[in-house]
């Protein structure tokens, strides 16, 4: 895909990694998807690190805090939907249940952002863009092309993603896929969290693109990283796998079958 220019609202735009180990998971990521980390000092000693590929920003990453530490918070990829008003957001999504976990926020002249939790226990963001629109490259080799919702009440679930983005459906057996507003190519999906799974609580799980599925699960291997679900063929679409880095943070890659999912740039 070409370079993108603006994401629509409603629409994925940013992943984000809390890590405990930001020079480690440099290492890691460099290794596996070819990005670089241009560091951007944030104050008493902290790094916010843009990860890019190319040249052009494909997500960030974080040292994670001592107090989400103390909270038991475990490394994590988070997902990042574009708003128009940040503060407008946050208000109706409190009004349909959600837990702000952050209020909305200046990040200098970049934009404004909020974290939030979902009324089923999913923590995800927003961010309304001033001069950062979010990522520059999406759904190609390496980047980021798709976020899924694994949850325990799918119903609840849609009901708020629907009523607070005005993301459209499309059901199928045990999978619904989700549609950013205006768009033509769903951008995620939702799904309940199998019993067999055990005690994993709801999240948003980023996928990123990848050539060879079961080579990349094979270099994750190799960089110190775990292979929670092996190569595994979803007909019509592609192969995925989902892993877990050397400091814990899971994600997932695919490699698609189908062309990649479209969105406006």
């Amino acid at each position: 895909m070409p370079e993108v220019t603006h994401h629509a609202p409603g629409s994925f735009c940013w992943s984000e990694l809390a890590t405990a180990d930001p020079d480690g998971a440099k290492r890691f990521y460099a290794g596996l998807f070819g990005w670089t980390a241009n560091d951007m000092p944030m104050g008493d000693g902290m790094n916010y690190s843009m990860l890019q590929l190319r040249g052009l920003d494909v997500g960030a990453l974080y040292g994670m805090q001592p107090d989400q530490r103390a909270q038991g918070v475990p490394p994590n990829w988070m997902c990042y939907v574009a708003v128009d008003d940040a503060d407008e957001t946050v208000r109706r999504a409190r009004d349909l249940g959600a837990t702000v976990h952050m209020d909305p926020m200046d990040v200098f002249d970049s934009g404004r952002m909020a974290v939030l939790q979902d009324p089923t226990g999913a923590s995800f963001g927003i961010w309304q863009p001033k001069t950062h629109i979010g990522a520059r490259l999406i759904a190609e080799p390496n980047t980021a092309c798709w976020n899924e919702l694994d949850t325990n009440d799918t119903g609840k679930a849609l009901d708020f993603y629907t009523k607070l983005f005005g993301w459209t459906t499309k059901p199928g057996k045990d999978y619904t896929e989700f549609t950013a507003p205006g768009a033509s190519d769903p951008m995620g999906g939702l799904m309940e969290i199998p019993k067999e799974w055990g005690n994993v609580p709801p999240h948003w799980l980023t996928y990123f693109a990848v050539p060879d599925c079961d080579a990349t699960v094979a270099e994750v291997q190799k960089l110190g990283g775990k292979t929670i679900v092996p190569p595994t063929d979803i007909p019509n679409t592609g192969r995925f796998s989902v892993l877990q880095d050397p400091q814990g943070a899971v994600f997932a890659v695919i490699k698609l079958t189908m062309p990649a999912f479209e969105r406006e740039t």
